[in-house]
């Protein structure tokens, strides 16, 4: 069984959305690229699919846009090339290497998280916050930046239960920011 990991980055007062005063550095970027690699696939909802595919997708020309930085090539070819699914019960089709998936959510996803590999890698916001909710995440992940956003969507609000995690690596950067990474902890029985 592959594990679903949610990744994002948050500002310490919880903001996860993306123009709060969390833009990518180098190192940053470096550590996402890593992480992906260790995923088969990426699993987003429709808003957050579109944003990425509209800065992260690869032009027709070919070439990456002037706008992006050299050490955000890798990333933007990682995510490029990934495989992805998008839950949608708005959109008629995707494209850019994504099958639209339908339908109940939970065996939806259950279904993925049977198939063999290494593992599925979900960001965004309210799809994380459903999956949260069904018990679906394996494991969190999470970049906090050293902002106060003061606005914003906040990192799984509406949880409908506290879930204990249990903290399982670490990292810090020399930007201040800090990657921790967590599992949902065990019960004991």
């Amino acid at each position: 069984m592959r594990p679903l990991r949610y990744s994002i980055n948050v500002t310490l007062d919880g903001c996860v959305h993306h123009e709060a005063g969390l833009p990518p550095d180098e190192e940053s970027m470096r550590y996402w690229t890593a992480q992906m690699a260790r995923v088969d696939a990426l699993l987003f909802g429709r808003i957050t699919y579109e944003m990425m595919e509209s800065a992260w997708r690869r032009p027709a020309t070919g070439t990456w846009p002037d706008w992006m930085d050299e050490w955000e090539v890798p990333f933007a070819e990682a995510i490029d090339r990934a495989k992805k699914y998008v839950v949608s019960s708005t959109l008629s089709g995707v494209d850019w290497n994504a099958e639209l998936l339908r339908g109940d959510l939970a065996p939806t996803i259950q279904r993925l998280k049977q198939e063999p590999g290494e593992g599925l890698w979900v960001g965004g916001v309210a799809l994380p916050l459903a999956l949260a909710n069904l018990g679906l995440i394996d494991e969190y992940e999470f970049i906090v930046q050293p902002v106060l956003a003061g606005h914003g969507p906040t990192l799984l609000a509406g949880l409908r239960e506290g879930i204990q995690l249990e903290l399982v690596d670490r990292q810090e950067f020399r930007s201040g920011a800090v990657a921790l990474r967590y599992r949902p902890a065990q019960t004991p029985a």
